[in-house]
């Protein structure tokens, strides 16, 4: 995020786009509803299932899964086409404005809409108007921008619409991603991904590799990116990696296509997953190992909005589990490595040393303050939002960017949109969710969430098994008739191991970032058997 929670009160519109915040953020969600009942804000939203912010919304656009970008491009074209832009922001603080202008002027309201499946076209022009008039105006976005293979291409173009009407640098503005997990923020930053050091450090850059060489004691550092997920598996299956470590990831039921990743899983000579459950992907590990839960743990965790949170241990640890950090160091001390570190505190305190970002922060002002990075001295009172006077780049770059389609579009055979997500009861996998009573009483297993007009079109009624197929395989599921998805297209919840969504989704990359197209692809549904018949 590019701004704070604590902003949203001063925000004069928000825009959600590929976000179900209530369902996926449900405390930041209740900030905007809060704001929008009660300080008369303005709220728009576009996906493709009239999810429950969209009853707040002043305008909600269902739009087709995986045309976000077409819809984006159509505001702008309609901000550029009646002069609403920030054309003093634009000046002076951007460039590629030329560019960009050129490519939108194709994207008029009419043509707009009928890819994104709207039936009119001048709803993308009040929604247009309204995100204009509105300053600052803040926009979400979530999953539903970045799980295709135009993920990359979606943020950039969050960031145009933000940049043209000049919301950037400023309190209640911003470009705000809502991360996925409650630390996934933080694993990025100290470098859980394949192509940086913390702090986003690039592999290939070679200061960068010569400073984590000194800081760590070793010789030399590999210059060339690792792989991802995706691309981890697919290599196993090719016979080029032959060991996967897992550490809280659950891939057999958060990655597509489970059967490739199954598949991959049993190529491998070496499997360890360290977790605090045996979960799916536990149970094809040749060797597991039992760590601390959250609230066994001391450390620190990196919020959606950037900030640093301590933790303290809350419950004493029971059996023979282990902290994270003491797996990982006794592993690497096997194979040489010689780590002596004795705690999270130690740990952090090297944290800081190597990721100037952090480098003001320490354990006891994390104790008493609110701190978001960048925050590079121990003066520093941390940074609320970014981008204030300047960019990171000095201008900022306005990119022009094309809709495409979807690797997967439907057809005769497979007529129907099949978009996969969350919902508020369980959490990602169901590792720790499904292990909950109560949640698994209120939502005790899985459904493919229809239409009612789709219903009617196949003969189903609410609660008869259906058989959703896409090319990668089929689910048998209980239809639940709604009328929260758009025409012709259908949801499945990913949490569940009985009928785990990912059998069908395509694994399909973005060619830049590698993330899959989990949000899109073509299926069919067809009726079983009747309800009464079901056992």
């Amino acid at each position: 995020m590019t701004n704070s929670i604590r902003e949203i009160p001063v925000s004069e519109a928000f825009f959600i786009i590929g976000s179900n915040t209530t369902e996926n953020h449900p405390v930041i969600a209740s900030m905007i509803k809060k704001a929008v009942i009660h300080g008369g804000k303005k709220l728009v939203v576009a996906d493709p299932r009239k999810i429950e912010m969209a009853r707040y919304a002043d305008i909600f656009l269902q739009i087709l899964p995986g045309t976000n970008i077409a819809l984006l491009n159509g505001l702008m074209h309609v901000i550029l086409r009646e002069g609403l832009h920030d054309a003093a922001y634009v000046q002076t603080r951007c460039e590629g404005f030329e560019a960009l202008e050129q490519t939108l002027q194709k994207y008029t309201p009419e043509y707009v809409a009928g890819i994104c499946g709207l039936a009119d076209p001048d709803q993308i022009v009040a929604a247009a108007r309204l995100l204009a008039a509105a300053k600052p105006m803040a926009l979400y976005y979530c999953m539903g921008i970045t799980q295709f293979k135009s993920g990359v291409n979606g943020v950039k173009s969050v960031a145009n619409l933000q940049m043209l009407l000049g919301n950037l640098g400023v309190a209640g503005g911003g470009v705000n991603p809502l991360r996925g997990q409650s630390n996934v923020q933080g694993a990025c930053d100290m470098g859980g991904l394949p192509n940086v050091f913390p702090a986003y450090q690039p592999v290939t850059n070679p200061d960068a590799r010569k400073k984590f060489e000194q800081a760590w004691g070793v010789p030399s550092l590999p210059e060339t990116p690792g792989l991802t997920i995706v691309e981890s598996l697919n290599a196993a299956i090719d016979g080029k990696v032959r060991a996967l470590y897992i550490m809280g990831e659950n891939p057999v039921l958060s990655d597509p296509n489970q059967h490739h990743v199954i598949e991959a899983l049993k190529a491998l000579d070496l499997l360890i997953v360290q977790d605090i459950v045996l979960t799916e992907t536990a149970e094809y590990a040749h060797v597991v190992l039992p760590s601390y839960s959250f609230l066994e743990k001391e450390g620190t965790v990196s919020n959606t909005e950037r900030r640093v949170q301590l933790m303290h241990r809350v419950v004493e640890p029971v059996g023979d589990d282990r902290e994270d950090w003491w797996i990982t160091q006794a592993l690497a001390n096997r194979l040489g490595a010689q780590w002596d570190y004795r705690g999270a505190e130690e740990i952090f305190d090297e944290m800081r040393g190597v990721t100037p970002s952090y480098a003001g922060m320490t354990w006891e002002r994390l104790d008493r303050e609110l701190l978001q990075w960048p925050c590079p001295t121990e003066g520093h009172p941390g940074t609320q939002f970014l981008h204030k006077d300047r960019f990171a780049r000095g201008l900022g770059l306005l990119t022009p960017i094309d809709y495409t389609p979807p690797a997967e579009e439907v057809d005769p055979e497979y007529p129907m949109v099949l978009t996969t997500g969350r919902v508020l009861e369980h959490f990602h996998t169901g590792t720790m969710s499904r292990n909950s009573r109560i949640l698994n009483e209120i939502v005790p297993g899985p459904y493919v969430e229809i239409g009612p007009n789709d219903a009617r079109n196949i003969d189903v009624s609410d609660g008869e098994i259906v058989s959703v197929s896409t090319r990668r395989g089929s689910l048998r599921l209980k239809a639940f008739i709604s009328d929260r998805p758009k025409a012709n297209v259908v949801f499945i919840p990913f949490h569940f191991r009985e009928a785990a969504a990912n059998v069908l989704t395509i694994d399909a990359l973005d060619p830049a970032c590698k993330i899959p197209e989990f949000k899109v692809c073509a299926c069919k549904v067809e009726k079983v058997y009747p309800r009464e018949d079901v056992r």
